[in-house]
């Protein structure tokens, strides 16, 4: 394994999908549309988002020994992805995540962690050596927070630079802060964090601030179709999304992170990485599926952003 190569670490779920035209309120039923089945999970979403951008991927989740499974283990080896270190149970089911996407584009998700759930601090200690060897890893909330813990204090112990995507959004330990490199929450994520509501730039820009009042050197608050504000040593930079026709945000977040990485695992610095993730990020959106929706290089080169200081 060579220093620029990428550690995803998270979790791996079959994804159920109902269109709708809305949502259910509770205790209602509505008669829905098109179903599908994806291949999903944050951790597989974004392992596969970086691979097909070009990134040395090397995944480390937890499946069952099952069709799910066989069939995720599958595709990640057609995306290119290290499948060595992916750990598989026989007596725990796969995850799966039931997806409900609106008229609109919105997402409803309700996720059964399976094996996911199981993916434990001794079963990453095996995997120790591939951590400290990685340039970053990247790893989400959908594995138990002491796996979580565990992960980003032996990268950051030893050098590695670590991506947190916060979600879904959760309470971190305090003390897990300062051995973040880069944190990625969306808005939501980013008030849970901060305790301030996020809701447009000067409210993200607070609570980055409050963010990195806990130890963590850079935030990058996503901000959907507003795009990203970046707050990095006292500055701040608004990266806007492409306008584009969303069909889907299912996958959005996590392509972001998965170009993120792949953009900083290449040498770009930081407000380039994030402009090459926004971009990313635009074009999944105009795709139905998670994994489905992450693009190729070739898909997002002729896309143009203006940047702003703030």
């Amino acid at each position: 394994m060579t220093k620029s190569s990428i550690v995803v670490v998270g979790s791996s779920n079959t994804d159920m999908v109902v269109k709708t035209e809305r949502f259910p309120v509770p205790g209602e039923t509505v008669l829905g549309g098109d179903f599908f089945m994806n291949p999903g999970g944050k951790g597989a979403n974004q392992a596969v988002a970086a691979a097909r951008l070009g990134g040395n991927v090397v995944f480390i989740c937890k499946v069952g020994d099952d069709l799910f499974g066989s069939q995720s283990l599958e595709l990640f080896r057609r995306e290119g992805i290290n499948t060595t270190h992916i750990l598989s149970d026989g007596n725990i089911p796969s995850g799966v995540a039931l997806i409900t996407v609106d008229a609109f584009a919105e997402n409803s998700i309700v996720v059964a962690p399976g094996a996911n759930a199981a993916l434990n601090p001794g079963d990453i200690r095996k995997k120790s050596e591939v951590i400290t060897n990685a340039a970053f890893v990247l790893i989400q909330l959908e594995i138990p927070m002491d796996t979580v813990s565990y992960v980003i204090r032996t990268a950051s112990e030893n050098g590695v630079k670590v991506v947190l995507n916060p979600a879904p959004a959760g309470v971190l330990p305090e003390d897990l802060y300062r051995h973040v490199s880069i944190l990625t929450p969306n808005e939501k994520e980013a008030s849970m964090l901060s305790g301030v509501t996020v809701k447009n730039l000067e409210t993200a820009k607070e609570a980055a601030g409050i963010i990195h009042n806990k130890g963590v050197h850079v935030v990058i608050v996503t901000m959907g179709s507003k795009g990203a504000l970046v707050s990095s040593d006292g500055r701040f930079v608004h990266v806007p999304a492409p306008v584009v026709k969303a069909v889907d945000t299912t996958a959005a977040g996590d392509v972001f992170n998965g170009a993120l990485v792949v953009a900083l695992s290449e040498g770009k610095e930081l407000v380039a990485a994030v402009e090459f993730a926004c971009k990313a990020s635009a074009v999944s959106v105009t795709k139905k599926g998670a994994q489905l929706s992450a693009p190729v290089r070739d898909e997002i080169k002729d896309l143009n952003l203006s940047l702003s200081k703030i």
